[in-house]
């Protein structure tokens, strides 16, 4: 039976509309989600969700897309690449921004406000390409944040104390050389002159960022992507940055552990990465199209932050092929998505099936923090592409994809599993 969960605690806002507004890692959760999702939640009708944030009590949820429904499916609103819900009850809000093109970013700002990434390149008929900051409230483009990228799209953003830091395949901000990842004002958008990664790949096509998390605190950001150095030191798909000062200072920190290719023609395979809540660790998705208990191919890794030099991952899940798009670290469990069929499966593959000690997770599933294996939460969706967000709130999880079934359920693209 279908149980029809209320989430009725106190949000506690302010500290989400005034002040410093918190990094991007997931918050704490006291336990693993319920396997059954939440019944109010809207549907995306078409399209993919890519990514979501938080604003107060109002969920926004971006991607490309052109049409969502309420609850019940039955009232159909038009709303291309964003739209916004309520978090604890699933009304679909009037919020409704003008973007020409997919939303594959946002970040929570100052003052409900929102910050959007993506391909687009006008909004609301202003040409302002990849960048865009809306009022919550009513779905306007704040005018005075003028933030615009040269070419390519924005893949992930974060905001902390006042600054907003973008990721993606861009070269420019603003006529100002950055490449893949750059720091701006949150207010005007203005690159912060003396913040500049240096990030290349020699060899490769296009130097880029596929993903990044800040710590909780706000000092450190790990990035992941086609990145082979970092102010000319070898940092292979992966790089740990100190951006407590004024300059983005690369932390001796490393890892080989992404140097051996996965299958012919990936630039990079790794996909997100996030920090736990203590910001003692972090969590990286992959891809790869190969399977191989070495190699980090199609997997989830966990690493720690602590220590200088070489690093290597605690413990490693391999799906046997299969993809990890997304991850989200709660401290009570590591939630990954993707089109995997199965976790603990280092000798599994494709052609051959299933390998000793795998265990079927379809689509979605979550890894114990400490041991690394599979936990018992399973409640399966399907797998299309796959998930491309987790939004962990202190009310449950949700899970943006490309498909709608999720925990043996109708949910259009969007659901939440609550605690």
């Amino acid at each position: 039976m279908r149980r029809r969960y209320l989430v009725t605690a106190a949000l506690g806002l302010t500290g989400l509309v005034a002040g410093i507004v918190p990094a991007l890692a997931d918050p704490q959760q006291p336990a693993v989600v319920s396997a059954n999702p939440v019944d109010f939640t809207p549907h995306v009708l078409d399209g993919t969700v890519w990514t979501a944030a938080v604003v107060g009590d109002t969920v926004v949820v971006g991607g490309s897309f052109t049409r969502v429904a309420d609850s019940t499916g039955r009232a159909v609103y038009p709303r291309k690449n964003l739209f916004a819900y309520g978090l604890r009850d699933g009304r679909i809000r009037p919020f409704a921004p003008a973007v020409d093109g997919p939303v594959y970013a946002l970040a929570r700002g100052n003052n409900n406000t929102v910050y959007a990434g993506g391909a687009f390149k006008t909004v609301a008929g202003v040409a302002q390409r990849g960048l865009a900051q809306f009022s919550v409230l009513n779905g306007q483009r704040m005018p005075q944040f003028t933030g615009r990228i040269n070419w390519g799209d924005v893949r992930a953003l974060g905001f902390f104390n006042g600054r907003l830091y973008a990721g993606g395949t861009f070269s420019a901000i603003n006529g100002t050389a950055r490449v893949g990842l750059a720091r701006m004002s949150g207010v005007t958008g203005n690159v912060d002159p003396g913040f500049d990664a240096r990030l290349s790949a020699p060899g490769l096509d296009r130097t880029r960022v596929e993903h990044f998390d800040l710590s909780p605190d706000g000092k450190k950001l790990v990035a992941v992507g086609a990145i082979l150095k970092v102010g000319g030191v070898d940092r292979t798909q992966l790089a740990l940055l100190d951006v407590s000062g004024p300059r983005a200072a690369l932390m001796n920190w490393y890892t080989d552990a992404y140097k051996p290719a996965c299958m012919k023609g990936f630039d990079t395979y790794l996909r997100q990465v996030k920090f736990s809540p203590d910001g003692r660790y972090f969590v990286v998705a992959a891809t790869g199209r190969l399977s191989d208990p070495r190699k980090l191919c199609d997997s989830a890794a966990r690493f720690e932050v602590a220590g200088v030099g070489r690093h290597n991952p605690t413990w490693v899940n391999h799906t046997g092929g299969d993809s990890l798009y997304a991850v989200a670290v709660t401290g009570s469990a590591v939630y990954v998505g993707g089109h995997q069929r199965y976790l603990d499966n280092p000798y599994g593959t494709d052609a051959k099936g299933p390998g000793p000690g795998a265990v079927s997770r379809v689509g979605i599933g979550a890894i114990h923090p400490v041991t690394g294996k599979a936990m018992p939460w399973n409640p399966t969706r399907a797998r299309g592409i796959g998930v491309r967000v987790f939004l962990s709130t202190p009310y449950g999880l949700i899970v943006g994809s490309d498909t709608d079934q999720l925990g043996r359920e109708y949910h259009g693209r969007l659901g939440m599993f609550p605690l």
